[in-house]
């Protein structure tokens, strides 16, 4: 006869699974976003899917989603298979808005770069000429 072998984490297990504190987690929940289950003494506890759930959330947040829009993802997600179309376009507005914002990283990261390269050829002795770094910026293409 198979047994049931779901691990069952306490608050502090599931925070460190998860990588967040308890009290984020309480806030989490105080927000809707998670739902702990219940001993029958009232003490919260986690499972595998939770761990899953709150990994998928970390995801969403880390693309800049708000915590108003991940509310509203999982009224959504709550009441089901009807409200794929609103889920679709929340993910697709989210993720238009992230690549905005990782193209900007992304620039920023070059301009970095740039400049340790500049320094770099300084430093080798490659680049003896003075140059300032707005003519070595135009000289790649780039503006600032």
């Amino acid at each position: 006869m198979p047994t049931n072998t779901k691990t069952n984490y306490s608050i502090g297990a599931f925070a460190k699974a998860v990588g967040l504190t308890a009290p984020t987690l309480r806030y989490y929940e105080d927000q809707g976003l998670i739902e702990p289950h219940r001993h029958a003494n009232g003490r919260r506890y986690y499972q595998e899917d939770d761990v899953n759930w709150v990994k998928f959330l970390l995801h969403l947040k880390g693309t800049g989603m708000s915590i108003s829009d991940l509310k509203q993802y999982v009224t959504w997600r709550a009441a089901g298979d009807a409200t794929i179309p609103q889920r679709l376009a929340l993910l697709q507005r989210v993720k238009s808005d992230f690549l905005v914002q990782f193209n900007e990283v992304q620039h920023h990261l070059q301009i970095l770069n740039d400049k340790i390269n500049w320094y770099e050829e300084k430093e080798a002795g490659i680049m003896t000429a003075p140059e300032d770094f707005a003519s070595y910026l135009k000289r790649f293409g780039h503006h600032e």
